[in-house]
This record gives structure tokens, C-alpha cells and sequence, in this order.
């Protein structure tokens, strides 16, 4: 495939490597956005459109709301803490739960029956009934049957639940309870009605729940009367055949070993505990001993007043000593003289704490002899304990089931007499309207501003999509970075497209013309301040400054497909050296499709002649009319099938070389790249190429893949041309290669259009 490393770099590129992706995101979308700017402006008309149609046609619809709050300070007549059932106060669970109780069906049920909304067109449509029209002949209108109320109520229920909302205040006990109706007083009816029908519902369910709770535990209470007494009586047999005496500790029977047992337990624990304090105390002060000096917290924590004075006399005689080392010298006689004291501190202090040791030893001895004292004494206590266990056990577990069997039947002996006083007295709800629901005053629905911005987001978003499968599908070539990022070579000139004054007369060169006739091929003669003869311009320096040429330059001008307006090109190009003073000749090569020649000269000898030997070539060269520019046509082409052998040949070479002799430019039409593999061989004649590419039209693949294939034509090419560009399209592809730029800044030096 094409190697491409022709562009030099820019200036300062290496310091724009790195570039955030976010920026690049954005910027990459600015410009999809600005190039296909009609069709994101057309899309979001059309959603703009679109939303003021809804707003227009949709009926409004209004929302009352109204709060209600769950009381907890509100108890039941049963209990502060609980109710009837045995439930919690009120959490946040059950208030959420409460939410859902009032979008229940049966709350809307109660609101639809009490309003009549089955009879309300808003709930419940009319029938009607379908009218015939072109084919009712095949499908006869069916006959209108009339609704039942149990469907009229199905429907009415499925719109009710469509214009309810129900939401809770956040953490709060409140909720708020909010209707859409197309009427403001029927909005506000429903909500206060639905608050109504729901604390209803709560005091009738809480009547029939403590009704029933009464019967149930009237039953129960028989039962757990007989077996609270059962239990009890079997805790006084047992007693009495085990002679288990009450110790008076409240236990209600306690075995006197077991109390025993749990006495001497008691007192081991602390025994050992003193144990192992003593042998901490005589084990770290058998560490402190092991140190010359004695650490000042162990001093301190042994609250010896003698170990004290002698540590910190010894550390003023270090002190000092260190002082007199450092002064006199470590062999001086008052230094020695205070080691000597220090030594004799060392030995009294640690006379003092083998004393010391010598207590805590004896303390230790008197701790774990006490210790072993209780241990036998647990051992035999536990001996004995194990005889009377089995009956301790079984006591216990009697004593255990007496005591649930009579705290079971007290707690619902008090729910039994709670709950009859509460069948007798009203019942009592949580809930509460604390907020009324008002007729509205503004509409809920549609939005109109929410709406216009969903439709402005929406209508980008789709415009972009489109403008980016637009953009990503288009394939073509468009701006000159994309020549030179996709090529690598330089894009010499943006061309614009020649407007036409008349219909088109060649069919070949697809340039649009300026003029009728001719005048498109001597653009730049006839309009020189015009964008395409700075374009044309643009290329004739271009190939001055190249160094590589010779100082008579063959420049030859192919493009990959025919009419991309090459021919035109190297007309125009002529014409602007001819009209500057210059030596140029242009040369018609295009041997299959001689375009040029049909224009400038239809019957004159030309090329083909001048090879085969027909011609010299000095009269086959004619100087075009009100021109100083000489013209070679290519000559009797027709039903020539090997024109690429001719255009090899040596005698082409030998034509060319002739001309180098006299004109300081040749300019040489070349057939296109793609089609026909004539201008492969052009190599040996051919100082430079320049390549012409149809703006928005010729594929970038294409191009690609004619230069690949004609890689020497790539390796001698001074730059591309962009030719047949709209201006005002461009605008949007390139600013400054746009209308706006060049009338503000191109305009201020006489250019014209």
C-alpha cells in the first residue's frame, strides 16, 4: 500500500502531542457540529416544531395535592407501648407501608363508588359507536353494547390509579397525596375524599381486628389458666418429696450445697487472683535486681523511700562524674574518687531491694497456699454437689415452666381486659389531614418549558447522531488537514468552484465555467483577483521555491478520476505564466480523452504526430489566440490502443527534452490515475506532479489507492490541489478558508469574487 512520509513537520508540533482527550472530545464535536450545521438546524426546528404541536393539542391538566401525617403520639387505648396485635410503635417501614395501603384498590374503590366517577367522562368514556366508510361493506360495524358497572368500575380504577400519587416527606411521618384531573375543584375533591376514605377503612379494620382478637383470647386464656396452676403444683410436689429447703435468696428452692459450692467458687477466684498478683510483684522485681541501677517507675511503684534517695544520689554523683571525666580526665582522682561512690550507692540499693524481694517472696508463699486451701475445698464441695444435681436440675426446670405457664397467662389475661375496653370505646386512628387539598391555579401538565428543553436536548442529541453518521459515512475529502493527515504531502491550493454563465459545451474536464466558451480555461487571466487565481498562484510558487527542480520544469497535472477539473487546472496555470511574462508551453497528454485539444485546438496536428514523425515539432506547436501562451495538442488520438507505449516511448523523452531547449515551463494535461495506466509512464518526462482532487466528491479510499499503484507519481509529487470547492459549504469545514474570512480580510486588497 501507499507509504506515506512526504509533509514535513510543523513547527512547535512536538509540544501539542499531549492533549487532554476531554478537549479533543469536545473540540471534534464542534466540528462535526459546524460542518453539518444545516441538518442540526433543520432537526432541531423540526423537534421544536414537534413540542409546540403537542403543547398545542394536549388539554391541560392540573394537580391538587394534600398532606396527611401518622401520629405517633397517638396510642391506642390498649397500651402506651403496644397495640391489640403486639405491634411496635409506628417506623418508618409502616409508614411506607401506609403509602401503599393508599394506593390500595380498595381506597379507590370507596373514592370512585362515593363520587360516582363510573359516571364521569373523564374516568369512563362513552361508547361510540364506529362509523362505516369505504370498506364497510367487508366490516360492518359492530353494535355498541352498554358497560356493566363492574367494568365501567375496572376502568374508572385503572384511570384513578393513572392520576394518583402518593410519596412520603422525605424521613417525616407525612404523606403526601396528589390527584391529576383536568378540572382544578375535581382534583382537590378526589385527594380530600381519598384522605377520607382511608382513615375509614383504618378504624373499620382495627374494629373487626379487636373484635376478633377478643374471642381468640377469651379461648386462650381458659387453657393457660389450667396450665399455669398444673406447673406450680408440680414444683410444691417435688419440693416436698426431695426436702429441697429455701435458702431465703429469693430463688424460690436453692439447694444449700449448690449455694456452698458457688460461695467457695467465689473466693478461689479472688485467691488466685491475689496469686497471681504476688508473683507478678516477685517476678519483676527479680528482673529490676538483675540491672545495676534500678528503673525509677519500678522505684517509684515499690514506694521504697530509701531505693528513691539512693537512685538520685547516684545520679548526681554520675553527673558529676561525667563532668570531671569531660574536665579533668577519666584517670583523675576525683573522678575515680566518685565512681567509687557510685559503686558503693549500687551495692545499698540493691541490698535494699533483696529485702524487698525477700517480703514479696513471702507474700507469694502465704497467696498460693491459701489457694490451694480452697481448691481442696471446692473439690470436696463438688463431690458432694454431684449427688444432689440430678434433683437441682429437674427443680429447676419445674420452677422454669411455672414461671412461663403464670407470666403467659397474666399477659393475656391484661390484653383480654384491654381489649374489651376497647370494643366498648371509639376507635382511634394514627392518620390525620393536616393540609387540605386546594383547586389548583396553574396547570401541572404538559410543561411548556420542560417540554421545549426536552425537545432543544432531545432534537441535539438525534442531530448530532445524525450529524455524526453523516460525517462519519461521508469519506470524501473536504479540508486540506485531511489531505495532508491522510496523504502526508502538502495541499498546495483550495480551488473554488468556476460558476457557470451558460450551458456546459466540453464533457470531459468537469470544471463548472465562469464564462460561455473558453473563458473558463483563462480564468485567471480574465478575473485575476479572484479566489482561484490566488489558488492557481498558490501552485506556480509552490513549484518555484522547489529546489529539487531543474531551472526547466516539467510539471505534470493528473487526478484519480476523470472530470475532478484538472485539464482547467493546467490550462489556467499556463495561462497565469503566459500572462506573467513567462516561457510556458502547455501540453494536451491525455491521449484517451484529449480535452483541452477539442477546446483550443479541435484539428490542429499535435503529440501523437510529432512522435510517429509525421510533424516537426515546430509546427505542431500553435500559439493560443489573445495569448502569448504556445499550446501542443495531443494529435490524431482516436482508436489508439496502446497510448501508454507512446508516452514510454523515447521519442516522448526526445519531444520533452526538445522543449526543455526553448520554454522555461511545460505544463503537461496527464489522464487520471485510476482508470487508465497511462500516467505510470510518464516518470522519464516528468520533473513534478501535481495531483487534483474534487472537493466532496472523490473518495478518500479511491485516491489512496490510485496513488498507491502509481508510487512514482506519489514519490515526485510537489502537492494536491482541493479543486471545485464551495466556498460557502467550506465555511463550515475550514473558517478561514470560508466566505466570511475572505470577504473580511482577502476584500481589503481588491480581490473579488
Amino acid at each position: 500500500m501507499l507509504q506515506i512520509n512526504k509533509r514535513a513537520p510543523l513547527a512547535g508540533q512536538d509540544s501539542q502531542k499531549v492533549i487532554a482527550p476531554l478537549i479533543d472530545a469536545l473540540q471534534n464535536g464542534a466540528r462535526i457540529i459546524r460542518r453539518q450545521l444545516p441538518i442540526v438546524i433543520v432537526i432541531m426546528i423540526c423537534s421544536v416544531a414537534l413540542a409546540i404541536l403537542y403543547l398545542a393539542n394536549t388539554p391541560p391538566k392540573f394537580t391538587a395535592v394534600g398532606s396527611m401525617v401518622i401520629d405517633t403520639r397517638k396510642m391506642q387505648v390498649l397500651s402506651e407501648k403496644q397495640t391489640l396485635m403486639g405491634e411496635a410503635q409506628i417506623d418508618a417501614a409502616q409508614v411506607q407501608t401506609q403509602v401503599e395501603l393508599l394506593k390500595s384498590d380498595s381506597v379507590a374503590l370507596a373514592v370512585i363508588r362515593q363520587l360516582h366517577l363510573i359516571d364521569d367522562p373523564e374516568f369512563v368514556a362513552p361508547p361510540t359507536e364506529s362509523k362505516g366508510g369505504l370498506l364497510s361493506f367487508l366490516f360492518p360495524p359492530k353494535p355498541v353494547t352498554p358497560l356493566t358497572d363492574a367494568e365501567k368500575e375496572q376502568i374508572a380504577l385503572g384511570v384513578f390509579r393513572g392520576g394518583l400519587t402518593v410519596t412520603r416527606e422525605g424521613l417525616t411521618y407525612v404523606i403526601d397525596i396528589g390527584f391529576t384531573s383536568l378540572q382544578p375543584a375535581k382534583s382537590a375533591l378526589i385527594v380530600n375524599t381519598t384522605v377520607d376514605a382511608f382513615v375509614a377503612n383504618q378504624m373499620d379494620a382495627k374494629y373487626d381486628a379487636t373484635k376478633r382478637a377478643g374471642i381468640w383470647l377469651a379461648e386462650r386464656i381458659k387453657e393457660l389458666r389450667t396450665q399455669a396452676s398444673a406447673a406450680e403444683h408440680a414444683v410444691v410436689e417435688f419440693k416436698k418429696a426431695n426436702n429441697i429447703v429455701d435458702t431465703g435468696a429469693g430463688t424460690g428452692g436453692k439447694l444449700i450445697n449448690d449455694q456452698q459450692l458457688s460461695e467457695v467458687n467465689s473466693q478461689l477466684i479472688l485467691a488466685s487472683a491475689a496469686t497471681a498478683e504476688a508473683r507478678a510483684r516477685l517476678e519483676r522485681i527479680t528482673a529490676v535486681m538483675s540491672q545495676d541501677v534500678p528503673d525509677a517507675s519500678v522505684a517509684d511503684a515499690l514506694k521504697s523511700e530509701v531505693i528513691i534517695k539512693l537512685r538520685q544520689q547516684y545520679l548526681d554523683l554520675a553527673q558529676r562524674e561525667a563532668i570531671f571525666s569531660q574536665r579533668y580526665g577519666a584517670n583523675h582522682l576525683a573522678t575515680v574518687n566518685l565512681r567509687t561512690q557510685m559503686q558503693e550507692i549500687r551495692h545499698s540499693i540493691s541490698d535494699e531491694m533483696r529485702k524487698i524481694a525477700e517480703s514479696y517472696k513471702s507474700d507469694y508463699e502465704i497467696a498460693r497456699t491459701r489457694e490451694q486451701s480452697l481448691k481442696d475445698h471446692l473439690s470436696a464441695a463438688v463431690t458432694q454437689s454431684q449427688t444432689s444435681g440430678e434433683a437441682g436440675v429437674q427443680l429447676r426446670e419445674l420452677t422454669s415452666n411455672a414461671e412461663a405457664a403464670r407470666s403467659l397467662y397474666d399477659n393475656f389475661l391484661q390484653r383480654y381486659m384491654e381489649a374489651m375496653q376497647q370494643q366498648d370505646s371509639a376507635p382511634i386512628s394514627e392518620t390525620r389531614l393536616i393540609s387540605p387539598a386546594m383547586p389548583p391555579m396553574v396547570k401541572s401538565a404538559p410543561k411548556g418549558s420542560m417540554i421545549l428543553m426536552l425537545a432543544l436536548a432531545g432534537g441535539g442529541l438525534l442531530s448530532f447522531a445524525v450529524a455524526y453518521l453523516r460525517e462519519a459515512s461521508d469519506g470524501v475529502f473536504r479540508t486540506s488537514d485531511q489531505i495532508e493527515e491522510t496523504l502526508r504531502v502538502n495541499c498546495l491550493a483550495i480551488a473554488p468552484a468556476l460558476k457557470a454563465a451558460g450551458p456546459r459545451a466540453d464533457g470531459e474536464d468537469g470544471d463548472t465555467k465562469s464564462v460561455s466558451g473558453q473563458g473558463f480555461l483563462r480564468n485567471v487571466v480574465d478575473a485575476p483577483f479572484s479566489r482561484y487565481a490566488e489558488a492557481v498562484r498558490s501552485v506556480k510558487i509552490a513549484a518555484d521555491l522547489n529546489g529539487a527542480l531543474k531551472s526547466h520544469k516539467v510539471i505534470g497535472l493528473t487526478s484519480t478520476l476523470p472530470n475532478e477539473g484538472k485539464s482547467t487546472f493546467a490550462s489556467n496555470l499556463a495561462h497565469l505564466i503566459a500572462d506573467a511574462g513567462g516561457n510556458v508551453v502547455l501540453v494536451d497528454a491525455d491521449l484517451r480523452s484529449p480535452s483541452l485539444s477539442r477546446w483550443l485546438a479541435p484539428d490542429a496536428p499535435g503529440l501523437i504526430d510529432v512522435v510517429i514523425g509525421n510533424v516537426s515539432l515546430e509546427k505542431a506547436i500553435i500559439q493560443v489566440s489573445t495569448s502569448r501562451l504556445h499550446f501542443l495538442a495531443a494529435g490524431a488520438t482516436s482508436k489508439l490502443p496502446h497510448t501508454n507505449e507512446i508516452l514510454a516511448s523515447a521519442a516522448m523523452k526526445s519531444l520533452i527534452d526538445s522543449l526543455r531547449t526553448n520554454y522555461d515551463y511545460i505544463i503537461v494535461d496527464l489522464s487520471p490515475v485510476a482508470p487508465i495506466v497511462d500516467v505510470r509512464t510518464t516518470g522519464h518526462v516528468i520533473d513534478t506532479y501535481v495531483y487534483i482532487i474534487e472537493w466532496g466528491k472523490t473518495k478518500i479510499d479511491v485516491v489512496e489507492r490510485g496513488l498507491s499503484e502509481a508510487q512514482g507519481v506519489y514519490d515526485r509529487l510537489l502537492g494536491v490541489v482541493l479543486n471545485k470547492v464551495d466556498m460557502a459549504a467550506q465555511s463550515r469545514y475550514q473558517r478561514y478558508h470560508g466566505n466570511h474570512y475572505y470577504r473580511k480580510y482577502y476584500s481589503k486588497y481588491g480581490y473579488l469574487e
